[in-house]
Formats: structure tokens, sequence, C-alpha cells
């Protein structure tokens, strides 16, 4: 949050759960039958990805946070794709929190080349600010 400069409090649920789960969530809520590494499920709409002040928020008046939305991870998957990737289990993990905390914030990477190009741009950005 301090790398997009968002300059509210706010509040990300996570779950961390394992293929089985995950493939569940992923067939209910996308109608895709098949375990992924991450989801995201946005809870505010940004018109410009990662500009606070542009998007239709709501803060929760009992907390005064921001809800982001939620974050689900699946532990096989990071485990998976960091052996793959001759990455550890931090930096996989590390690596598919930024990006889906960045689809919380308004970014996309299937429409438009343009918008993939984007969001692969703060991802690397980031990484490498978080020392990876």
């Amino acid at each position: 949050m301090r790398l997009e400069n968002i300059g509210v409090s706010c509040e990300v649920s996570v779950l961390i759960t394992n293929d089985k789960r995950i493939r569940k969530i992923n067939r209910e809520f996308r109608g895709i039958d098949k375990p992924t590494d991450v989801l995201s499920f946005p809870m505010q709409e940004f018109s410009v990805p990662g500009r606070i002040s542009s998007c239709i928020c709501a803060t929760d008046p009992e907390t005064g946070l921001l809800p982001l939305g939620d974050i689900i991870l699946s532990s096989e998957r990071v485990e998976k794709q960091a052996r793959k990737h001759g990455q550890t289990r931090e930096r996989e993990a590390a690596f598919l929190t930024v990006h889906s905390v960045l689809h919380l914030l308004g970014y996309d990477h299937t429409d438009e080349a343009n918008e993939r190009k984007q969001m692969r741009g703060r991802e690397k950005e980031i990484m490498h600010e978080l020392g990876y």
C-alpha cells in the first residue's frame, strides 16, 4: 500500500488454503474448474488503478478502514511454482500477494496489452522495492 501511495488505512482479508479448496472457489465464482495460485475479490471500484481519490469508495464506519477485498492463496501452488521457477516459497508468496493486492487496487491484465504492461511493471517495481 505504501508503494502505491495509498494514504488511507485499508483492510484486506487473506485466506491461505490448498488446491482442493481454491479449485472449488474458482469453480463457484469464476466458472473455472481447476486450481489456481491466487484469487482476488475486490470490494472497491477504481476509475484509475491505485488512485483512492478516484475510486467509488466507502470506509467501514465501525473500523474506519477502507475494505479493499479478499485474497485467496493456494499454499500448494506457492510450493509448486516456487520449485518450478527456482524461487523460495517466501518470494513466490510475496509475488502472488503483490499481484493480488494490485488487482484489489483496480489493476488488471486480461483486456488490453497496455493494462498488462502497466500491471507487470508495477509488480516488478514493488518486488524490487521489497528486496526481491
